[in-house]
């Protein structure tokens, strides 16, 4: 795995790889085992947009694998001013290891990596956000064991977590819902992906309808970061594509409930459902930490049993 740039990359044995060496990776965090496959690596980790999760797992994880980890806001850099991506990750990649971003435009992300020389890990973009779904599905199979033939159903807006969320999903052997309003779905290329997966995959504009039998229910903000100016609009239209207790009330008993944080609670889901979902909720996010780790090893090929 040269770059972690999008889930559409990857096949279906690399992601299981990956969920594999983070579960690894957490046993031995966990058990004091020395796992110190950065050492005497640097990772570069360059934030256009505000992080709270992200940021602080990476800069762990980073130490934690013996490496070092060094924060780069992009207002100090020259990009900032204009500089081209090519001429920024030609020198960077004389200095580091290995480059994560967290930013908007999935078309810089790919030049990072056309132009560079060293590993690109995608944080995040408007597009997709890969490195939470690899989190998510570690924590999905935690507790249920394994992910084939589950039922997964994301209510809300067909962002970049919606986009991650069912190629990660149809990948592993889910079944995925998608439960958007119309003019909110996620783009062609999406659709296209997932409906050659036939009757795995469904998409709808009615919550209690795609919910029925799920065993994992998912969610997300109603306004992203970028989109506050039409946050009134997005309040209104989303109006109704809650996770709440009537949506518990036709998914499976045993369902769980995943959100990537930060949560409102009132808006997507209720205070009273995330609280009653709280410990898998918050296990997802420490799974951050261990699936960053994960794709750290595997982009530059550090990682051994």
């Amino acid at each position: 795995m040269k770059h972690f740039l999008k889930l559409l990359d990857l096949s279906s044995e690399e992601i299981f790889e990956l969920l594999d060496i983070a579960a690894d990776l957490k046993y031995k965090q966990k058990n004091g085992i020395p796992h110190r496959y950065l050492e005497g690596k640097s990772v570069a980790l360059i934030f256009q947009k505000a992080s709270t999760r992200t940021r602080t797992s990476f800069e762990v994880g980073t130490y934690q694998l013996g490496g070092y980890g060094a924060f780069l806001n992009v207002n100090d850099m020259q990009i900032a001013r204009g500089e081209p991506v090519q001429d920024t990750i030609r020198v960077l990649s004389r200095y580091f290891d290995c480059l994560m971003i967290r930013t908007f435009d999935q078309s810089y992300v790919e030049d990072l990596a056309k132009y560079g020389s060293i590993p690109i890990i995608n944080g995040l973009t408007d597009f997709c956000h890969p490195t939470q779904v690899i989190a998510d599905l570690l924590t999905i199979r935690e507790y249920k064991g394994s992910l084939e033939g589950l039922k997964m159903c994301y209510i809300g807006d067909g962002n970049n977590m919606a986009n991650s969320l069912t190629v990660g999903a149809l990948k592993t052997g889910m079944k995925m819902s998608l439960v958007c309003p119309d003019d909110y779905r996620p783009p062609k290329e999406i659709l296209d992906f997932a409906y050659g997966y036939g009757d795995k995959f469904e998409i709808c504009s009615d919550p209690l309808k795609g919910a029925v039998d799920a065993d994992v229910l998912v969610t997300d903000v109603w306004t992203s970061m970028g989109q506050e100016e039409e946050s009134q609009k997005r309040m209104i239209a989303f109006e109704g594509y809650q996770i709440n207790d009537a949506i518990l009330s036709v998914a499976k008993k045993d369902a769980m409930v995943q959100h990537c944080l930060p949560a409102h609670r009132g808006e997507e889901i209720t205070a009273e459902v995330f609280e009653a979902h709280a410990n898998e909720i918050f296990d997802e996010a420490e799974n951050r930490l261990h699936a960053h780790k994960a794709i750290m090893v595997a982009v530059t090929n550090t990682y051994r049993k």
